[in-house]
């Protein structure tokens, strides 16, 4: 089948390489020439298990192409995927420029039936606006025969750190597409390319386009939920002594709540969860109603960072001035190097704000250019002479006055704890993922503070 994926990304990548390692050809279009000529010359762009060594391999096999344009992407489609970004606007609303910018282009170089499938998370309304967007420019053409199209939504849910797995082993495939024979078309096309995930049991999921689009925000927003829930629960945990651990253990056998997504830690980060549950938010008051629970979600998730950096503050008096903290992870989650809303980000800016110097270790994560991208320039020059990267955690706890864990990767799960504690001026750990066992640490003479440890 030839499959068009408009935006190389996260998403439009693991996708491209994915469809292309089930037989397709696959032309992966984006509009960032630099992107294209890395790909091109076999460098993937970003970190993802798994990726680089089917980018390779389909690029030999010559089912996997890049390119820049996207008259030569729509030529080659039997259906095209738009999976660019949809940042957060300063409303909380999710940006559309993107979107609607292939939306129109696909309109100018139209030729024959094709099915235009959202990848891409968008807000209830989207495909109709994509659609309306392409009957435009079809109009503007002046057309003596107007070539059919069909707009449908198809919802992404890959997990950054497990992508290509998650890609190559859905839960479910949800696809919406509208009514009437344009929709009856769409869904017999996008069969076919969900055909090798239905062998051993169907998993499409076909319903109406604004469902589709909806059920991604509501997936994001119940994960989150339950995120937040934890880490409410984990402040009161601390409150009354119980230790959360102990309390996840207990729910988590339910198997109606089970244990995924309920660790309390720093609240999520990420390029989904947060301009997700922002953008439900914004479609809800837009629609005249208020999701009072996702707005508590996005609450809680607001304050978790700041929280656990106050108890570093008060651990040490109120103030950080000549301190130094080692900082073990930086990245939002293990298994990617994504920092977009890590919870990183605000521990470092605040542990400086408070005067201490910190410094930092991650595996894929080595300046502060790369930790801070997109703040402000001026920011970033206020930071760098009070930020260090390191090439080792136990290089970042060398002559520290405490260690702060942000991430939990898997490096940091079993460290030598005589050598940690030779290392650091004070064996002090602020464990935002409760990676340790309190009772542990304090028999090995450790001063530990985890997230709902049972710690006032």
């Amino acid at each position: 089948m030839k499959i068009t994926i408009v935006g190389a990304g996260y998403v439009g990548l693991v996708s491209s390489a994915c469809f292309a390692e089930l037989g397709n050809h696959v032309l992966c279009v984006e509009r960032n020439s630099a992107r294209v000529a890395q790909l091109q010359a076999g460098e993937v762009p970003l970190y993802e298990p798994g990726l680089q060594e089917l980018v390779a391999r389909n690029r030999a096999a010559g089912r996997l192409a890049f390119a820049t344009d996207l008259a030569q992407g729509v030529r080659h489609a039997e259906v095209l995927f738009i999976a660019v970004g949809t940042p957060m606007a300063p409303d909380g609303s999710a940006d559309l420029s993107q979107v609607m910018e292939v939306a129109h282009a696909v309109g100018r170089h139209l030729s024959r039936f094709l099915v235009v499938a959202n990848k891409s998370t968008v807000p209830v309304g989207t495909a109709q606006r994509v659609h309306d967007a392409i009957a435009q420019e079809l109009a503007a053409r002046r057309l003596a025969r107007v070539p059919a199209f069909a707009v449908a939504s198809n919802p992404e849910f890959l997990k950054e750190g497990a992508a290509v797995d998650d890609f190559m082993r859905p839960d479910r495939v949800v696809i919406g597409v509208p009514e009437g024979r344009g929709g009856e078309r769409a869904a017999d096309v996008l069969r076919r390319a969900y055909a090798p995930f239905n062998r051993n049991h169907e998993r499409m999921v076909v319903m109406d386009v604004k469902s589709a689009e909806l059920a991604k925000y509501a997936a994001n927003a119940l994960l989150a939920t339950k995120i937040s829930f934890m880490n409410d629960m984990a402040a009161l945990a601390d409150a009354v002594g119980a230790d959360i651990e102990q309390v996840r253990r207990g729910i988590g056998s339910d198997r109606r709540i089970g244990y995924d997504f309920i660790y309390a830690g720093l609240g999520y980060g990420g390029s989904c969860f947060p301009k997700d549950v922002a953008a439900l938010c914004h479609t809800a008051r837009a629609a005249g109603q208020r999701l009072r629970v996702v707005e508590a979600v996005q609450a809680v998730n607001a304050d978790q960072a700041e929280r656990f950096v106050q108890r570093v503050l008060q651990h040490f008096g109120g103030s950080l001035a000549g301190r130094v903290i080692a900082l073990w992870g930086l990245t939002f989650k293990p298994g990617t190097d994504d920092v977009r809303e890590a919870p990183s980000r605000t521990v470092v800016r605040r542990l400086v704000a408070a005067g201490a110097r910190v410094q930092a270790h991650d595996p894929l994560v080595h300046s502060l250019e790369q930790l801070m991208a997109g703040d402000p320039p001026a920011r970033c020059a206020r930071l760098a002479p009070r930020v260090a990267f390191c090439d080792g955690p136990l290089q970042a706890a060398q002559g520290a006055d405490a260690l702060v864990i942000a991430t939990e990767w898997k490096i940091y799960r079993s460290p030598d704890f005589a050598a940690l504690r030779r290392a650091l001026r004070a064996p002090v750990i602020f464990d935002g993922r409760n990676l340790f066992d309190p009772a542990e640490l304090k028999r090995q003479g450790f001063v530990y503070q985890g997230v709902g440890r049972g710690q006032r």
